[in-house]
């Protein structure tokens, strides 16, 4: 297991440490619900510096990121970040991923932190271009500031204003006396705020600053179990459970990341899915009793029958019911569909909603 920068500061605050994609990352401090509720309604600090990060450079970088990703990066502007994956040839995914458009010939690649190995592999058994790949994940940490009141407890720490980074936007700039940080604004929670890319060595000064700003805002420090129920309640896929080598982009409700404006990895074949339908489609329900819906439960129909399982699940902290995504037929894909889910031996009934299940 690797250990991130601030893995000492972490501990000293009490973190509960647990393994988690080859890292000892900090998956709570007070408690989930505490956690979750202090980033829909002040701030709090996700420290993911377990995440990859490669850069693709030289004349032929866009050239590679066309080829191995679904969407389409031509699009992209200095300062611009765009979501997107990794299809594989047999119509799964590898990852899911940013890109960055840090200079002209100059991207930045962010991955999942249990891909980084396969997805660098990956992207080098297509690179017959000559792009330059470099990858930074073990020299750069990750801050995610995430919260309505994070710009304004923030921007004390920057020249830049804070609240003119729009969504999927960044600047390269000064941030907590460092400069050449990237502030990005492409959190994964619903409730606004930005990340910090930084050298390793100066995560320690960008943290402390980062908490003496906060300290009249109600900041807190918050765990990885926090980052996914916030993450869920958006409908955010997470990467090992809603998506990953088996399932298609078009299956997963990413179609809008799938730009057939290009050709890239198996794009025939999932053009066909987006053409001609899929078997299968990734569906978001809320359970209409109580219980908690878990990743591998089974989806039944009204006559027991299996039709799917569950994802990701967990109890909503914002909406106080059980909440998960799953793989269904089509035929129970629409909203106000009614599924059940098998928890145990009962089959609790829900019902198919469009996504976010968290308004704000």
């Amino acid at each position: 297991m690797k250990n991130i920068a601030l893995h000492a500061t972490h501990e000293s605050l009490g973190a509960k440490m647990v393994p988690f994609a080859g890292y000892n990352m900090p998956v709570q401090y007070e408690g989930v619900n505490i956690e979750h509720e202090t980033v829909r309604k002040a701030v709090g600090v996700f420290d993911v510096s377990h995440m990859g990060e490669f850069l693709i450079e030289g004349p032929n970088a866009l050239d590679l990121i066309q080829k191995v990703t679904s969407n389409d990066a031509s699009k992209l502007t200095i300062g611009k970040a765009q979501y997107s994956c990794f299809p594989n040839d047999d119509g799964g995914i590898v990852d899911d991923l940013i890109v960055y458009k840090i200079k002209e010939e100059t991207y930045l690649l962010v991955v999942n932190a249990g891909n980084i190995e396969k997805d660098w592999n990956w992207i080098a058994s297509k690179n017959d271009i000559g792009a330059e790949m470099r990858d930074i994940s073990n020299d750069y940490s990750l801050l995610a500031i995430q919260g309505p009141k994070a710009i304004e407890a923030m921007q004390s720490l920057s020249s830049h204003d804070l609240s003119e980074i729009k969504f999927y936007n960044f600047v390269v700039g000064d941030f907590a006396g460092i400069e050449h940080v990237i502030i990005s604004a492409t959190g994964y929670t619903g409730s606004g705020g930005f990340e910090i890319y930084c050298k390793n060595e100066d995560v320690q000064q960008v943290w402390d600053k980062v908490f003496e700003a906060g300290a009249n805002y109600g900041i807190k420090p918050i765990g990885l179990a926090a980052r996914d129920t916030l993450r869920l309640e958006m409908g955010y896929c997470l990467y090992g459970n809603d998506i990953d080598d088996t399932t298609s982009p078009i299956e997963a409700g990413l179609g809008w990341i799938t730009k057939f404006t290009k050709e890239f990895t198996n794009s025939k074949a999932l053009k066909h899915q987006k053409e001609h339908g899929v078997e299968r489609k990734l569906i978001a329900f809320e359970l209409d009793e109580r219980g908690i819906p878990r990743h591998g439960y089974d989806i039944v129909d009204g006559n027991g029958t299996k039709i799917g399982e569950v994802t990701s699940g967990t109890m909503s902290p914002s909406l106080g019911k059980g909440i998960g995504l799953g793989y269904v037929p089509p035929i129970f894909a629409s909203a106000d569909s009614k599924i059940n889910i098998q928890i145990r031996k009962k089959a609790i009934p829900a019902i198919v909603v469009k996504l976010p299940f968290y308004k704000g």
